[in-house]
């Protein structure tokens, strides 16, 4: 009899914990489907680009990086995909973590139960190769004979596939290190089937709106994880040459 009453103790100490919810009534434990995960925001601290948030998950705190959103102490959010930075270094916020977490997709409800995006669902969109802003109306470079244009790239992707090139444009958006490194998109005026924006990783960091030239190599289809994913990239990139440009919208 004492057996059998210390075994049904256990029983209910274990079902109690299984069930702990948090204050927002959501079991971090047992909420999600197997290919989601789940975690409470106890801090927020907001960039320029992006969100970073101290969570607890699983009963410990870590630190997210989310693109730049209004969310709050004691929300609970559900995401799929996570990126490990190790020793990354925020000049948006001048901050270090020894290690934190990019994820692409946050979602209030589980993403297998998210709608689709017209939908609603509180899904962040991934980053991609393509900007989501229109094609700057504003920037027309004239090219001589022979030189390269975002256009030529994307048309015929395949014959610069890991190769060396050289490509002159307009800064157009910078992000700055991330993942150990810049992220720069230019344009010069051309459009292949709806690609007209060309992302660079570089060292080098140049301002919005200045006329470059950046040397590096061409990648395609490059996926870093946690949703980055590019069709056409150009890699490792030196700037060959800038100079200040105002573009006129």
């Amino acid at each position: 009899m004492y057996r059998t009453k210390i075994l049904w103790m256990i029983v209910a100490v274990m079902t109690f914990v299984s069930c702990v919810k948090n204050k927002n009534g959501v079991p971090l434990q047992n909420a999600t489907p197997t290919s989601n995960k789940v975690f409470e925001i106890t801090e927020v601290v907001q960039g320029d680009t992006y969100t970073y948030l101290n969570v607890k998950e699983n009963m410990n705190n870590r630190w997210v990086a989310v693109s730049k959103q209004d969310v709050k102490p004691g929300e609970v959010y559900y995401y799929d995909n996570a990126l490990e930075m190790n020793n990354f270094h925020s000049k948006e916020i001048d901050r270090t973590f020894d290690v934190i977490y990019f994820v692409s997709q946050i979602s209030k409800t589980p993403l297998a139960q998210m709608q689709n995006p017209m939908g609603g669902g509180g899904a962040m969109p991934a980053h991609s190769g393509k900007v989501a802003s229109e094609q700057n109306s504003g920037i027309t470079l004239e090219k001589q004979a022979g030189e390269l244009t975002i256009a030529n790239v994307f048309a015929n992707r395949k014959n610069y596939e890991g190769k060396e090139i050289e490509i002159r444009g307009i800064v157009v958006k910078v992000n700055e290190s991330v993942m150990g490194k810049n992220w720069i998109h230019i344009q010069d005026g051309t459009n292949s089937d709806g690609s007209f924006d060309l992302t660079v990783t570089s060292q080098d960091l140049p301002k919005v709106d200045d006329e470059v030239t950046f040397k590096g190599k061409i990648t395609l289809e490059k996926d870093f994880g946690a949703g980055y994913f590019y069709d056409v990239i150009m890699e490792d990139a030196s700037l060959a040459g800038s100079s200040d440009k105002t573009v006129q919208l």
